[in-house]
């Protein structure tokens, strides 16, 4: 099993068609008999932020109202049954905090980076393989990459 942290410019290629959904979905979905192969986490500010790329794609025209009241609710059930999610507590904001001092961040690119880093390090201590951090943002990849993680960006993935 391999440990994946997403941005939300991963979680909303699950949800909406762009460069890089056929690779995500594979990763999401992939099975061995009734079990997900792989871990997805994200810090919960991404239940938020998905919820409003939905949005912003319904008001841009990119899916009608009840494309988007549908991919709401399933993306609602996906974190409930499917996403690990993390809470952002007091360390990783500080940590979110000083990657904004050492990187040209916004305040909650530096939250989704803090929290891979965070669970990174905790998988590392329990003697498990380190993540990858996965996100359609090239710079967010290369702070990642930076601070020692593996990333991923889908869009270099095509619809792979």
């Amino acid at each position: 099993m391999a440990s994946y942290y997403f941005d939300t410019s991963a979680v909303i290629k699950l949800y909406v068609a762009e460069a890089g959904s056929e690779w995500i979905e594979n990763i999401v979905n992939q099975r061995a008999g009734n079990d997900f192969v792989h871990a997805i986490t994200f810090v919960k500010i991404g239940i938020v932020e998905t919820a409003a790329a939905l949005t912003r794609r319904q008001r841009m025209g990119d899916i009608t109202l009840a494309e988007r009241d549908q991919l709401y609710a399933s993306f609602m059930q996906d974190v409930e049954r499917r996403y690990l999610t993390m809470a952002a507590s007091d360390d990783l904001l500080l940590l979110a905090a000083e990657l904004t001092q050492q990187y040209l961040l916004r305040g909650y690119d530096a939250v989704h980076v803090a929290g891979a880093i965070s669970l990174n390090q905790q998988l590392v201590a329990a003697h498990l393989p380190a993540l990858t951090f996965v996100s359609a943002d090239a710079m967010l990849c290369d702070v990642a990459r930076a601070r020692g993680l593996k990333a991923e960006n889908p869009n270099e993935h095509g619809n792979d």
